[in-house]
């Protein structure tokens, strides 16, 4: 496969054409909205309706900035679950007005709003202009009576009644206290709206990774065609992985926007210690990798670990070259990919793709290449294909000899997709050294339909049979 064109401007299909988000209002997947203050247990709530923690908790004020997203499936329905930052939080940052209209944002698309307060601390202030703000909605509004854990919380409690939206649903996120009957009762409420099919088996998830400020949450917004998530120049923007669904030429894609990677020396509190971990294991849960690089910088040591640590995980990844509006007046682009050939050459098998998401130059063909990649992780090749490929590699070049023994293969087979994992039945593994098995991947690659993708090997021992 060639990387894509560079030399046009813009993309040769036009975006009103080719990208469209899933629908997450009336319509299609319906949306319900996590809202209200600060610290009131939203992203504790969001993570036990969505049974794992996707959003981050801390009892830090503002950690939640994005509009964090989950499909919750029962049965053959399905609904997007969208956790909100908080409503009147001064962010120290000075992002307060991204944040605030994101919120504003899930609240246009919600078919349902989860109004939180809190039992402990009672009503505020806050809460009452919240609440005077939902009231002037059309939505339907169901207010969540969170941390109702003992006899204290009681008078919390009764006070929610006040707020006027009618029988508050007790419950403890943070304990997982009535959560199981709230996600059900999110699917009754919604009735034959939530009647829309569930995420087809053969979506692409792709992971956007890369170091600090390399441009991943302006790819994502570039992708879906709106402002999904915040974008700015302040350091560590994006906290929670985000996981952002669309559709791009008919085919399905969730985009997984990440906090920037960092030395590890530089995380500085627990929000930056999880934003780091979703960060890893976003690149585990994803089909296809988007190493993001930055044109106008060197290659680094981050870039070089995030590399391996995608090695690592046998994981599918597209080397995209971010800003190339900003570099390719001094720089070629057959001279940039030497350049990373030779910094990145455990990617050596990776496609490499330059971009500017704010021209949307590239943006189609380089999707276009990583639902490619996703198609050739899922092949299978034949059992008697696979031997002729391994009988002949063995021939061109044998594993050297330890102590007058040398590895001897009797046969192999395909046992997985996603990414092809083949074990082979050898003699004794430990006669197959690092540099072999190096040279009989590249062989496998070359001679399979896995040419840009990732192969795991298993040898395994057996006696001849």
């Amino acid at each position: 496969m060639t990387p894509p064109p560079i030399d046009n401007p813009m993309d040769d299909v036009s975006a009103n054409e080719v990208s469209q988000p899933i629908p997450a209002a009336s319509g299609g997947i319906p949306c319900v909205a996590i809202v209200g203050r600060p610290n009131v247990g939203k992203s504790t709530l969001f993570n036990a309706l969505a049974g794992r923690r996707v959003a981050i908790e801390d009892p830090m004020a503002g950690v939640t900035r994005d509009r964090v997203s989950f499909l919750l499936d029962q049965e053959s329905q399905t609904l997007e679950l969208i956790d909100t930052g908080g409503i009147g939080h001064v962010d120290d940052q000075q992002l307060k007005s991204e944040v605030d209209d994101q919120i504003a944002m899930a609240l246009d698309l919600a078919d349902l709003i989860l109004f939180v307060v809190d039992c402990k601390t009672g009503l505020t202030t806050l809460d009452k202009d919240i609440a005077s703000r939902l009231r002037r909605l059309e939505q339907p509004v169901l207010l969540i009576a969170n941390k109702v854990e003992g006899a204290g919380d009681e008078a919390g409690f009764a006070e929610a009644y006040t707020l006027g939206f009618g029988d508050p649903v007790r419950i403890s996120a943070k304990e997982r206290l009535g959560t199981t009957d709230l996600r059900d009762s999110l699917f009754s409420r919604l009735g034959d709206v939530a009647e829309a099919p569930m995420m087809p088996a053969d979506v692409v998830r792709l992971a956007i990774v890369g170091r600090m400020n390399a441009g991943k949450s302006t790819l994502v917004n570039s992708l879906v065609r709106q402002e999904r998530v915040i974008v700015s120049e302040v350091a560590g923007t994006t906290r929670d992985a985000v996981d952002v669904p669309f559709v791009r030429n008919g085919r399905r894609f969730i985009a997984i926007d990440t906090a920037g990677i960092r030395k590890r020396k530089t995380i500085s509190d627990s929000v930056e210690f999880y934003g780091q971990s979703r960060a890893h294991r976003a690149i585990r849960r994803a089909n296809v990798v988007l190493l993001l690089l930055d044109a106008t910088r060197d290659v680094g040591r981050i870039d070089r670990e995030i590399a391996g640590m995608i090695v690592d995980c046998a994981i599918p990844v597209v080397m995209v070259v971010t800003k190339w509006d900003l570099a390719r007046e001094t720089a070629q682009a057959a001279d940039y990919e030497t350049y990373l050939r030779g910094v990145l050459a455990g990617l050596s098998f990776a496609p490499i793709t330059l971009i500017s998401a704010p021209e949307d130059f590239n943006i189609n063909a380089t999707l276009a290449l990583a639902a490619e990649l996703h198609d050739q992780a899922g092949e299978r090749v034949s059992t008697g294909e696979l031997n002729r490929v391994l009988r002949r590699t063995y021939e061109i070049r044998k594993p050297r000899a330890s102590k007058g023994r040398i590895g001897k293969i009797y046969y192999a087979s395909q046992v997985e997709t996603h990414p092809p994992t083949l074990v082979i039945f050898v003699n004794e593994p430990k006669l197959f050294e690092e540099g072999w098995r190096r040279f009989l991947i590249r062989r496998l690659q070359e001679s399979l339909p896995y040419g840009e993708i990732p192969i795991l090997l298993r040898f395994q021992q057996r006696g001849p049979s």
